[in-house]
């Protein structure tokens, strides 16, 4: 399951997944989203947070999830990776090669942190 919380007037947004992704997660998240990228025209950033990476439950929903990258990446200022994980390592380094937002990678405590950068560049 995938939380998705929406600030609209901050133009954020936060995914905390929780077990296995599904494509229905990301189908909801663009649900969520995708109203606060027109009447922004973009979203100031989005925060990823969670202690560990729970992967997919099936290649569909890896698909979906690759779908919903590509559909929204170049509506995105900057997205902060909020995990203990490995991963967030990772994915600061190599994300960046296929978004065009600002990829940063903070520990799961520093949410705070990692949401003024989001908004404030700080």
């Amino acid at each position: 399951m995938l939380h998705v919380t929406t600030d609209t007037a901050h133009a954020l947004a936060i995914l905390e997944p929780e077990g296995a992704l599904t494509d229905h997660d990301f189908q909801h998240a663009a649900q969520l989203i995708d109203p606060v990228i027109e009447k922004h025209g973009k979203l100031n950033g989005i925060i990823i947070r969670t202690r560990s990476f729970p992967g997919w439950d099936s290649f569909a929903a890896l698909m979906s999830h690759l779908r919903f990258v590509r559909e929204h990446h170049k509506h995105v200022g900057r997205i902060a990776l909020v995990t203990d994980s490995a991963l967030g390592s990772f994915g600061e380094s190599v994300a960046s090669h296929f978004v065009s937002a600002e990829i940063k990678h903070y520990a799961y405590d520093d949410f705070q942190a990692a949401k003024n950068w989001v908004l404030f560049g700080e």
